[in-house]
């Protein structure tokens, strides 16, 4: 089977699954916009921090698919399993310190001036999101080890089969109903919690009765932990889950600044990064094809069918990017309209984001590949320093002084655009860097340690 076939059914069933985990949040985004705006822009606060806490520390776990392709295509069956074991440990820490952040927002609602009417609600959401963040990071293990072996079809059959439960059980317990009463917004959570120990219970079930499992022995007994092994996942996931966390909270923080312009604001804010989220899932999912490509043939010790890999994964990237991105541009109203339905102001606002959010769509698919892919030759600390200075700097700060302070001349703006120009502007930036400096290592075609 030819290396673009590979990458692309890989590619596509990742891609099902994360759509399906992606509608999590569109339908709560649907459920609480037709409840209420006031739902809708305090699960814009409230979900931008989960995503933050959330998607950071789950880089960290992300961050050894390369490990386990490159034992994997090394044929090192045994040291799969054993890394998995080890990786519990690393596991167990992100869950503490992801739950401690989400039990304890206050600090950082005040200091984004959240405005108050808002903050209760939020803090209800997020304390119910911290009860749920244990099954979704051990999942994310689970979902991790299968895309680093190439088989990614049972947690994708996982994902798409909780949507079936999830949609209805949001409805129910955001409206109330069958002796339930309406909760709002913190229903959302509610039923994203039960869903995750769902997932969690079926995976658990799923390693220990299939087949394919069998020669990792992920069910050998428990080591005590090997801290130079955990030095190295944490020397490559600490600087991944810290750049994500970087790239997610300069793409979500926005959702906290613009939360003062108003609730209209907010909620038109709330559908655009829910559509680039969206649309992220098509990068993400090809990244996440390729790096396994990528090292796996660095494990099997062959750095030309690597680079061939990187070749692909960008042909795919650049092909879907583009066709998306125009169908945004084209449909940004319409969208705009099924999020919103019979509010004007919303369906103006929102539409007129999406336009930026196609932009943005395009310099976030080729960073997105690069980064991954970077992560097969250990790079993962310039990663970190290019998104704090880009992504941060130049998107996030520029974005502010572009809405509320005005920057060279040009008057403050006032608007959600401001952040979505900035943002696309750091992005572009990002991207270049990256696809050169992954030219440049790749060139040195050898395996990493």
């Amino acid at each position: 089977m030819s290396e673009l076939r590979v990458i692309a059914r890989h590619a596509g069933t990742v891609l099902a699954g994360q759509l399906a985990v992606m509608a999590f949040g569109v339908t709560d985004t649907l459920v609480a916009g037709r409840y209420s705006s006031e739902a809708l822009a305090a699960l814009s606060v409230g979900a931008a921090i989960y995503i933050s806490v959330f998607v950071a520390l789950m880089g960290v776990l992300q961050a050894l698919l390369p490990v386990w392709a490159e034992l994997h295509g090394g044929r090192r069956h045994a040291e799969v399993g054993r890394s998995v074991r080890q990786a519990l440990y690393l596991c167990g820490l992100t869950i503490v310190v992801g739950m401690a952040a989400l039990l304890f927002p206050g600090p950082l609602l005040r200091a984004t001036e959240v405005p108050t009417a808002l903050q209760d609600e939020v803090r209800h959401y997020l304390a119910v999101q911290a009860l749920a963040l244990p099954p979704a990071l051990l999942f994310r293990m689970y979902s991790t080890l299968n895309q680093s072996l190439g088989k990614p079809v049972l947690v994708t059959w996982l994902q798409i089969g909780s949507l079936v439960v999830k949609a209805p059980l949001s409805v129910w317990l955001t409206f109330g109903g069958g002796g339930l009463p309406a909760m709002g917004v913190v229903g959302c959570a509610w039923a994203t919690l039960v869903v995750n120990y769902l997932m969690l219970a079926l995976a658990l079930w799923l390693l220990r009765t299939e087949p394919l499992y069998r020669p990792y022995r992920i069910w050998a007994p428990l080591e005590r932990p090997d801290w130079p092994a955990i030095a190295a996942f944490a020397r490559l996931g600490v600087p991944t889950g810290l750049a994500i966390m970087v790239e997610v909270t300069s793409f979500t923080l926005m959702a906290l600044f613009i939360a003062r312009l108003g609730t209209v604001a907010a909620a038109s804010h709330q559908i655009a990064s829910n559509m680039a989220a969206v649309l992220y899932m098509m990068p993400l999912s090809i990244s996440i094809a390729a790096s396994a490509r990528v090292s796996f043939w660095l494990g099997a010790g062959d750095a030309r069918k690597a680079r061939q890999a990187i070749r692909t994964g960008f042909q795919l990237t650049l092909a879907m990017a583009i066709t998306l991105s125009l169908a945004m541009a084209l449909a940004h109203q319409q969208i705009a309209r099924l999020y919103a339905g019979d509010k004007p102001a919303i369906v103006a606002m929102a539409g007129g984001l999406l336009v930026w959010v196609a932009a943005y769509h395009l310099a976030d698919a080729v960073q997105a590949l690069c980064v991954f892919i970077l992560r097969c030759y250990r790079i993962a600390a310039a990663t970190l320093v290019v998104y704090c200075v880009l992504l941060w700097g130049v998107g996030l700060a520029g974005g502010y002084w572009l809405a509320y302070q005005g920057l060279a001349g040009i008057a403050p703006m006032g608007s959600p655009v401001a952040f979505w120009a900035a943002g696309g502007a750091a992005l572009a930036l990002t991207a270049l860097i990256f696809t050169g400096l992954l030219w440049r290592v790749a060139r040195r075609a050898r395996p990493a340690a």
